[in-house]
């Protein structure tokens, strides 16, 4: 992945599943607007755990319906082509077991599914899936995840409870943007490496 502009902030789409970790939503936000320009999608769902009211007002938080603010006749974009166009990297924290699902089925039902279905995968997409001990124990989330590895989706693990089992917690909202910050500061390091040998050439 490649910024056009170096010089400017990375854009990262930050998108939450419905599930009680949603209530980290805003922390998560806060954490990734520090050093990049944030705008995040949310699910219906999601809305359950999410305060709306809590967020800056000249924050972009989107829902599914506005998908569809911006289409007025045939060759208009629809709102999650210009997300995805717009985005350097993609971020779902949480990521519940029912969107996960959806995502390795390949469905498109809503805006978060809709931008992942028309995302170009030569641009990084992490997810923090955050659901019950069941759910993650299921053989179905196994499958469901070795599918979208397949994709070129970069997993961060949840926590581990008393450190070595899973019970499907979503990771903490700074370890979420210490693994987005580390993989930017590898990548710029393999672009200045390769900037080096053409120059040496």
């Amino acid at each position: 992945m490649q910024v056009n502009n170096p010089r400017r902030r990375p854009h990262i789409l930050l998108a939450a599943c419905g599930c009680v970790a949603a209530v980290k939503f805003r922390c998560i936000c806060q954490g990734f607007s520090e050093w990049a320009e944030v705008r995040a999608v949310v699910t219906k769902t999601a809305l359950f755990f999410i305060d709306r009211a809590s967020f800056p007002k000249n924050f972009f938080l989107l829902i599914d319906d506005q998908d569809w603010y911006s289409w007025r006749k045939l060759g208009d974009t629809m709102l999650h082509i210009q997300l995805c166009n717009w985005a350097d990297i993609m971020i779902i924290a949480p990521l519940s077991a029912n969107t996960l699902g959806k995502i390795a089925g390949g469905l498109c039902d809503n805006l978060l599914t809709c931008v992942v279905r028309a995302w170009d995968y030569s641009k990084p997409i992490f997810v923090a899936p955050a659901m019950n001990a069941l759910m993650w124990k299921n053989p179905f989330t196994e499958k469901h995840l070795s599918s979208v590895d397949d994709i070129g989706v970069t997993l961060i693990r949840p926590r581990l409870r008393d450190g070595e089992h899973c019970n499907g917690a979503m990771a903490e909202p700074g370890h979420i943007s210490a693994t987005v910050l580390l993989f930017l500061e590898l990548q710029r390091k393999k672009q200045e490496a390769a900037r080096a040998v053409r120059f040496t050439a």
